[in-house]
C-alpha cells in the first residue's frame, strides 16, 4: 500500500472515529435504546469498512491472514443484516407494509446465514480459494444494499420525509460497498481517485445515517413529551405532574425526615393565566407557563422539587430546611421575579404584555408521616383563600 492510499484510508478511519464520537455523545445525552443501537451499528459497520480497506494489515503486517479474511467475508453480510434490522425499526413501516416486513425479516436472516456460511468455509478450507468467498460476500452485500434501498424508498413513498434522505444514504452505501470490495479483490488496478471517492462515500454514508438517527430519536422524544407519556411530565414546561409529582414530593419528605429537618411546601397560584386567551390566542398560556417555570427555577435553583399541580398551580418543595432565612431569601427572590411583566407572542405574531397576578400558599411541616397530596391541597387552599400572599409559619 503506497503513501497516497494510506493517507486516504487513514482519513476515512479518522472520519469514522469522529462520527463514532458523535454517536457516543448521543448515547450519553439521550440514554435511549435507539442511541445504543446506532452506536453498535456504527462500530460494527465501520469496522467492516476499515477491514476491507486493508489499512489494519498495512499498519500491522503480522496480523493472521486467515483471521483477516474471515473478517472481510463475514463482517460485511453481518453488518448488512443489522442494517436491515435497524432500518426497519428506524422507518417504523415494517408493521404497516407486509412486503417491507418480509424483505427486512427474511433478508436479515439470509444475510446472517450467508455470513456464517462463508466464515465456516474459510475455516474448514484453511483460507483456500479466498477470492471466490470474497466475491460471494461482495454480491451478498450488494443484495443487502438493494433491500435497504427498497425499504427506504417504500417508506418515502408512504410519506416518511426522512426516508428520502435514507435513500441518499443507501446510494452512498452502494458506492462504498462497490469500491471497498473492488479494492480488496483488485487492489493493483484501482486508481487513487477511486479510493478517494470510495472513502468519501463511506464517511458520507455514516454521516447521513448518524444525523438521521439522532434526528429521529429527537423527534420520538418530542412526540413522547407532547403526548405526556414521558415519565409523567407536563408537555409544555417539562415539570412533573400527577402521581410523578406526588412521588417526588414524598421523596423530599423522606429525605427531610431522615435528616430530622422541616419541609416548606409552596403553592404558586397564577390567577390570570388565561387573561390573554381571547385577544392573543388560546395557545398563549403555553408560553406563559414556560416563562413562569423558568422564573421559578431561576429563583429557587435546581435542588428543590418544582412541579405543576394543575395548569394554574405550581408546587415548590424546599426539603431538609435547616436555615429558614435561606428559604425566606429564596421566596423574596421568587416574588421579585414573578412580579415582572412578560412579553409573549400571540396570533398574527403580535406582541402582548402579560403581568402575572399570583398568590402564594406556604406551609411548613414536620415531614414524618406527612401525606404529600394533603399538604399540597392545604398550601393551595391558602393561596386560593387570599388575594394577597400568605406566609404560614416561614420566618422572615
Amino acid at each position: 500500500m503506497d503513501l497516497s492510499e494510506t493517507i486516504i484510508w487513514s482519513g476515512m478511519l479518522g472520519g469514522l472515529l469522529t462520527l463514532a464520537t458523535l454517536a457516543i455523545a448521543d448515547v450519553v445525552m439521550s440514554r435511549s435504546l435507539a442511541a445504543w443501537r446506532g452506536l453498535a451499528y456504527m462500530l460494527l459497520a465501520g469496522s467492516s469498512c476499515v477491514v476491507l480497506s486493508g489499512l489494519p494489515e498495512d499498519v500491522f503486517p503480522d496480523l493472521p491472514a486467515l483471521t483477516m479474511m474471515i473478517f472481510k467475508a463475514g463482517l460485511g453480510p453481518l453488518s448488512g443484516a443489522i442494517t436491515l434490522t435497524y432500518l426497519g425499526q428506524w422507518l417504523g413501516v415494517a408493521a404497516e407494509d407486509r412486503l417491507v416486513h418480509r424483505t427486512i425479516v427474511w433478508g436479515a436472516a439470509a444475510l446472517i446465514a450467508a455470513s456464517m456460511f462463508m466464515s465456516a468455509v474459510l475455516v474448514m478450507y484453511a483460507g483456500k480459494d479466498t477470492e471466490s468467498i470474497l466475491v460471494m460476500a461482495a454480491w451478498v452485500n450488494c443484495a443487502s444494499v438493494l433491500m435497504a434501498t427498497f425499504a427506504s424508498a417504500r417508506a418515502a413513498q408512504l410519506g416518511d420525509l426522512l426516508a428520502r434522505w435514507m435513500v441518499v444514504a443507501c446510494l452512498l452505501l452502494a458506492i462504498s460497498v462497490s469500491g471497498l470490495y473492488t479494492h480488496s479483490l483488485r487492489q493493483s488496478v484501482m486508481h487513487p481517485a477511486v479510493w478517494l471517492i470510495t472513502s468519501c462515500a463511506t464517511v458520507g454514508f455514516f454521516l447521513v445515517v448518524v444525523a438521521l438517527g439522532i434526528t429521529r430519536n429527537r423527534l420520538n422524544r418530542r412526540l413522547e413529551r407532547l403526548a405526556g407519556l414521558s415519565r409523567g411530565m407536563d408537555p409544555a414546561t417539562g415539570l412533573p405532574r400527577g402521581s410523578v409529582l406526588l412521588s417526588k414530593v414524598d421523596d423530599a419528605f423522606w429525605r427531610s425526615a431522615r435528616l430530622d429537618a422541616e419541609c416548606v411546601v409552596v403553592c404558586v397560584h397564577l390567577r390570570n393565566l388565561y387573561e390573554l386567551s381571547e385577544t392573543a390566542g388560546h395557545s398563549i398560556d403555553q408560553q406563559i407557563l414556560v416563562a413562569i417555570t423558568a422564573r421559578i427555577r431561576r429563583a429557587v435553583g435546581f435542588r428543590c422539587v418544582v412541579g405543576l399541580y394543575h395548569p394554574r398551580c405550581f408546587v415548590v418543595v424546599f426539603s431538609a430546611v435547616t436555615q429558614p432565612k435561606v428559604v425566606a431569601r429564596l421566596l423574596d427572590r421568587l416574588r421579585y421575579l414573578l412580579a415582572k411583566q412578560l412579553t409573549v407572542v400571540g396570533q398574527n405574531d403580535g406582541n402582548f404584555v402579560f403581568t402575572p397576578q399570583y398568590s402564594l400558599g406556604i406551609v411548613t411541616i414536620n415531614p414524618t408521616g406527612a401525606d404529600p397530596a394533603s399538604v399540597i391541597d392545604q398550601a393551595e387552599r391558602i393561596a386560593l383563600g387570599s388575594d394577597a400572599e400568605v406566609n404560614n409559619g416561614v420566618p422572615e
